[in-house]
């Protein structure tokens, strides 16, 4: 019903103005019955395409990416650029206790519209104490220094 609403005032303006172009310019009769039609049945075929996004009640995907791991591309002070999933989000700090810095893990927290919020993604506390700690200046971190 959404997409309908949203869908109708371009449609109005789409039949106004062809009828206007019609009357005003002599637009041929088939073409000011046909853009319409035409308007209609590209709203057909998209809308088995967006319908999703419309719809209100599919709110279980909202925060999807709570809980996801990433790693910061960047030091982050207050905010900067994680990696997450293969994507590159502008995240801020959310109640860290230090600075996270450039190719440590974060977990997503949370977001702020497009803004993802994040927490250095401590070891311990996810594998219970028995986690690997990276080194810092890169010597042995799998994501930088030299390639394989």
């Amino acid at each position: 019903m959404k997409y309908l609403l949203l869908q109708m005032p371009m449609l109005l303006l789409v039949i106004v103005g062809l009828f206007l172009a019609r009357r005003y310019l002599g637009l041929p009769a088939w073409a000011a019955w046909g853009g319409p039609v035409v308007w209609l049945a590209k709203d057909l075929v998209l809308f088995p395409l967006v319908w999703r996004s419309y719809d209100d009640r599919n709110t279980n995907n909202a925060h999807s990416m709570s809980g996801v791991q990433g790693r910061a591309v960047e030091m982050l002070n207050n905010s900067g650029f994680v990696l997450v999933r293969g994507v590159l989000w502008r995240a801020e700090v959310a109640g860290a206790r230090r600075p996270i810095h450039k190719g440590e893990q974060v977990r997503v927290h949370g977001s702020r519209g497009l803004v993802l919020l994040v927490q250095p993604d401590d070891l311990e506390d996810f594998r219970g104490g028995g986690g690997r700690r990276w080194q810092r200046n890169g010597s042995n971190c799998p994501w930088e220094g030299s390639s394989p």
